[in-house]
């Protein structure tokens, strides 16, 4: 264990302890007396006396000292001796055995020792070591602490200090804290992480000097595990523009899977939006804790390794070993129990793993407990097949929560029984229970209606039968050898979903499924047969509600109908072409989120041919919402991020390849179509469904491997191609010649093929042996480790949309202003940050809705009234004191175009460039439309497209005159220009000349009244402006001027003159024009820079003292 650093004097001590290692900077020692043979007399001694003290008295046998060279108390080591002349050394750790203090020690060789070197001062080395082995014995204790839940005070302790570094609002919720080291250079800097719902922060004082450190989730880039010159493992947070690297932890695998889960739950509820759904339990992000982001970890890793339902909660994870009669022994692994399923995995890879759908299960018992079978339970199911598990911890509270959830599915689910008995084997594939005789719908009334459409009741392949050319005897004798294999496997292994699945299976679905079973297994690998089973009529009321609707999905479906393996018989009639309609409308009408999306069609197609309607429905569930998560949506954002991961597979698989194509894209551009087709649009059919076999058995693996299989035995010739187009077309050439010769149908034409008349012959490739090639060679590939890329390559992918979005805005935004490219980045960046701070803070607030990936790009981030006044009063020149809010509610109102109380980007921009940039006669013109009323909502409509115009420099010849401001319209606009003047250099020249043009417009004004009245009100008016300018508040103002809160002093001359009083904006420039002091502060320049600069920094802090405001 760590020590608290405290000398040891070693004059008088060398002959107590030996030097077992050491190095420039530790020493590792053994006391005498411990773990010697024989012993001399001294050792023995030793032993003895350490033997007979108390235990509380008792010495550790093994300690580490920290000793630092050149310093006073330093004395070098040779030969593993101590010389004379050393006196002081710092304990640092302790240990009972060997093992454990070699522990420590490697620990200090892998993360302090190249580090200390960096220090020029021994002090200061002396000062680090001790620091970080302080800070690693806090952590330890708050993680005992946290394991235990035992007092939370070391936790309270570090949010108090959290809150006081970041000043964040409450709800910035702190999930977990680390000791760590943040490498500023080559120089560490010790302090704390924190990890927060929607940061990441850092905090070090260190040699009096502070360093803070706070990086949005939503703005990392890239978040991987490193190493450099001084240590051996690193974490690096990769933003915009920097890396941070962070190291020496207690334990780092833990603090990455925690950062991992952060980053990616909250880019994904940020800017993914379009299809994540969070788990329950972390819904409420103020809610959610370390705990449950260990859950959500090992929940996803479940899911993913069993391709289970979203909807599933793992509730258990225990070790045990299951009764594997194939190998007459008892298997070791673990339990997993969910909701609606217990599942076992062997922890040798790929040994066994069995699938047991509660539905299916009739039974769970306890067995007598026993030496030779300890802690027992047998689960029954319904195919007359029992599973021993054995070394259950806590058997009783297991075997209480499965019951509890067996109950609960049955009655939620019945099981329905069909009469007729089953004896074939294709029939008893999935247990008692004839799951293709279902009936399609429970409910008499509905099924028995002429006009519904009834779905095919045998797959189409049987409808449309084609027989080969060559050698039919021989084909059909493979497959008759084939399906003979299956059946012997049956009876050792299981015919149910619950089957065992082991390596013998794997090799099995890799030679090729038989046809007359491909549908069924389909059906149990994925587990479609669960969903099923338990949907009695579901399919059937789908297809009801859906046929006859006509939207545009449903158009896109019908173009697409006949463009569904036109080649092959069933999809050349109206048999095959209605079956594929049904089945793609009903799943459209299921999830209207993915709908419909392009290479659906050719799944679905394959589906039918092999399996009944039905149940290439639910085929195409578990594909679409399981096996291929995130796949078909409007941005396909599951395959961008398996193209990512395949392209790193590349790297690190075929690194000769790698090296000589630079740009992987191409090769990820190309295989997209692999990864969303399984294949089927670039391979000859009967090739293709090999394919498709392994991935229902092994999920997206088998797709991985195979194409860096077909990459491999490609590789010569795309390491010589020339260009992109070159090798597009080897890949597509070799593709197209990958042959079934075992294949029982004839060879249909691949319609997608680049290549069909070939001038020579091209070497046949035969899909088992590429298939067994990517088995071979690439078949090492874990379904944790490629959920672990996936994750970190989501990251880079929705940063990479973030950026594609970010640079479309910026392109149409550029030629309409004037602000330079780079300014119009950073307010880009403000404007995302303000919507993204609301998503942060407010949990009611409506900035989700705000944001729509399938959006038009400038019209994917929208911002409120209230998120507009935060980011004026941050970047706006125009600032007025108390009046500046007034006066941003002012300008969203104008730039509320379709007065949906949302503003996008280029609105903003544009406005803003008119502030900074537009000449005089511009920026009056933008204030006077500020202060004229909205009038009616059409003539407001057609004032606020004008307006956009006028900014946009769109400004058409032919435009009507602005209305003519009326008077109490007019003492607005004067109020807001004295508010503008305040604190400026030039203020008394400017309230001056103000007052001057001022009063010259209230006279101008009178001018045009038809009756006299009986004197001039503008002495009195103007005075009042002055007044009013000076004690403006908040509420004596309002947008658009609430005529209540009219000063007194001139409200009666005001309703004498309402209605005749009015002057144009013509007069109003004209006026201010004779001031030259005036035409000066419009016409300044005016630096954007300064103002982007400080708005960065004081963002965050303006919401938060806002909510800290508003919570009071």
């Amino acid at each position: 264990m760590w020590l608290k650093p405290e000398e040891v004097l070693l004059k008088n001590a060398l002959k107590l302890w030996v030097t077992q290692k050491s190095s420039c900077y530790f020493i590792l020692q053994r006391r005498r007396g411990h773990g010697e043979g024989g012993g001399r007399f001294t050792g023995r001694l030793v032993g003895a006396l350490d033997a007979v003290l108390d235990s509380n008295a008792r010495v550790a046998p093994f300690r580490i000292l920290l000793q630092v060279p050149g310093s006073q108390v330093y004395s070098p080591i040779a030969c593993g001796e101590l010389l004379n002349g050393s006196e002081v050394y710092w304990a640092i750790a302790i240990g009972a055995t060997l093992e454990e203090i070699n522990q420590h020690w490697e620990w200090l060789e892998q993360n302090l020792l190249h580090t200390l070197s960096v220090f020029d001062n021994k002090e200061d080395i002396a000062s680090f070591v001790k620091g970080k082995i302080k800070a690693l014995i806090a952590e330890e204790t708050s993680s005992k602490l946290a394991e235990q839940e035992e007092e939370p005070e070391k936790f309270r302790e570090a949010l108090v200090k959290f809150e006081a570094r970041f000043n964040f609002p409450e709800a910035e919720k702190l999930i977990t804290y680390y000791s760590c080291c943040c490498w500023k250079g080559r120089v560490p800097r010790q302090g704390w992480l924190y990890l927060s719902v929607n940061h990441l922060c850092f905090y070090s004082f260190f040699l009096g000097k502070e360093l803070k450190l706070i990086i949005p989730w939503v703005d990392v880039q890239k978040l991987e595990r490193t190493s450099n010159v001084f240590m051996t493992d690193t974490i690096r947070i990769t933003t915009h523009n920097k890396e941070r690297d962070f190291s020496m932890f207690l334990n780092l695998d833990e603090v990455f899977k925690i950062m991992e889960q952060l980053a990616d739950i909250t880019l994904r509820r940020l800017l993914d939006n379009e299809i994540f759904e969070l788990d329950p339990d972390l819904q409420e992000p103020t809610q959610i804790t370390k705990r449950d982001l260990e859950a959500r970890a090992q929940n996803e890793f479940f899911r993913a390794f069993f391709r289970l339902p979203r909807k599933e909660k793992l509730h258990e994870v225990i070790d045990c070993s299951l009764w594997t009669p194939f190998s007459r022994c008892h298997t070791a692994g673990r339990m997993f129990a969910s909701d609606s399923y217990v599942c076992f995995a062997s922890k040798e890879d790929g040994c066994c793993n069995v699938v047991l759908p509660l539905r299916e299960v009739v039974s769970i018992e306890k067995m007598e407990d026993t030496s030779l079978l300890p802690n027992p339970i047998i689960i029954s199911i319904r195919s007359k097949m029992a599973f021993q598990f054995i070394e259950l911890k806590d058997r009783e509270s297991l075997v209480e929560n499965l019951l509890m959830r067996l109950k609960k599915v049955h009655a939620n689910s019945p099981v329905h029984y069909d009469n007729l008995k089953n004896e074939d084997s294709s029939a008893t594939m999935c247990g008692d229970q004839k799951f293709g005789a279902l009936k399609l719908s429970q409910n008499g009334n509905k099924a028995d209606k002429e006009t519904s459409p009834l779905p095919n009741s045998e797959a189409l392949i049987a409808i449309f039968h084609q027989s080969g050319t060559q050698s039919p005897d021989s084909r059909m004798s493979r497959e008759q050898i084939k399906a003979s294999l299956w059946s012997d496997h049956f009876v050792e292994y299981g015919r149910t979903v619950c089957m065992f699945r082991t390596e013998k299976i794997r090799k099995l679905v890799a030679m090729g499924i038989p046809e007359s079973l491909r549908g069924k297994l389909w059906l149990l690998f994925s587990d479609a047969v669960t969903d099923l089973a338990s949907h009695p009529g579901y399919y059937g009321s789908l297809v009801e509600e859906s046929m006859g609707k006509c939207c545009l999905v449903t158009e896109e479906i019908e173009r697409d109908l006949h463009r569904s393996l036109p080649e092959h018989p069933a999809f050349q009639n109206e048999t095959g072409i209605a079956a594929l309609r049904r089945v793609l409308t009903a799943y459209a009408h299921r999830n209207p989120k993915i709908g419909y999306c392009q290479s659906m069609n050719i799944l679905a197609s394959v589906l039918l041919l092999y399996a009944k309607e039905e149940e290439a429905f639910w085929l195409l569930v578990a594909v679409c919402e399981r096996m291929l998560p995130d796949y078909f949506n409007h941005r396909v954002i599951g395959a961008q991020v398996d193209q990512s991961v395949f392209e790193e597979l590349i790297r690190e698989r075929l690194p000769e390849l790698a090296e000589h194509m630079k740009d992987l894209s191409t090769l990820a551009s190309i295989s997209l179509s692999w990864f969303l087709t399984l294949f089927l649009s670039i391979m000859p059919l009967e090739s293709a469904v090999n394919v498709v076999d392994c991935f229902f058995y092994d999920g997206i693996k088998a797709i991985f491997q195979l194409g860096l299989a077909v990459l491999e035995a490609n590789a010569m010739e795309l390491c010589s191609s020339k260009d992109d187009g070159q090798a597009l077309m080897i890949l597509s050439r070799f593709l197209d010649h990958v042959k079934n010769e075992e294949s029982p149908r004839p060879p249909i034409g691949n319609h997608h093929t680049f290549f069909s008349d070939d001038q020579e012959p091209y070497p046949v490739t035969d899909i088992a042996d590429l298939i067994r090639d990517s088995y071979e060679k690439f078949g090492d590939q874990s379904v944790e480790l490629i959920e672990h890329m996936r994750c970190k390559h989501r990251i880079r992918v929705l940063q990479g949309h973030e950026d594609t979005t970010k640079q479309n805005v910026l392109r149409v935004v550029i030629p309409e202003v004037s602000i330079p490219p780079e300014d119009l980045e950073e307010l880009y960046d403000l404007f995302k940050r303000e919507h993204m701070i609301s998503c942060y803070w407010e949990q009611t607030s409506p900035a989700f809705q705000h944001h729509d990936p399938n959006r038009p790009y400038a019209e994917q981030y929208l911002i409120d009234a209230q998120q507009f006044t935060n980011l004026y009063k941050l970047v706006s020149p125009w600032t007025c004191g108390a009046h500046t809010e007034i006066l941003a509610e002012r300008t969203f109102r104008l730039l509320d175009e379709n007065m949906d109380h949302l503003i996008a980007f280029k609105g903003f921009a544009i406005c803003l460039d008119i502030m900074y940039n537009g000449e005089m006669n511009e920026k009056i013109k933008l204030l006077y439309r500020l202060h004229l009323p909205p009038g009616d909502a059409i003539d407001y409509q057609k004032q606020l497209k004008q307006m956009l115009k006028d900014l946009a420099k769109e400004k058409d010849k032919t435009e009507k005159e602005l209305p003519k401001m009326s008077q109490r319209e007019f003492i607005q606009f004067c109020k807001t220009l004295y508010s503008m003047f305040h604190e400026d250099p030039e203020e008394n020249d400017l309230y001056q000349a103000i007052a001057t043009v001022t009063t010259l417009l209230l006279q101008i004004g009178e001018v045009g009244q038809r009756s006299s009245s009986s004197g001039s009100c503008s002495d009195e008016c103007m005075d009042d402006v002055q007044t009013e300018a000076s004690a403006s508040t908040s509420d004596q103002d309002s947008v658009f001027a609430d005529m209540g809160k009219i000063p007194q002093r001139y409200s009666q001359a005001l309703s004498m003159t309402e209605g005749d009083w009015t002057v144009s904006l013509e007069h109003i420039l004209a006026s201010l024009l004779t001031e030259q002091s005036l035409v000066n502060f419009f016409e300044k320049p005016l630096d954007i820079k300064s103002k982007l600069e400080n708005a960065k920094i004081n963002q965050s802090s303006l919401r938060t003292n806002e909510m800290s405001r508003q919570s009071e």
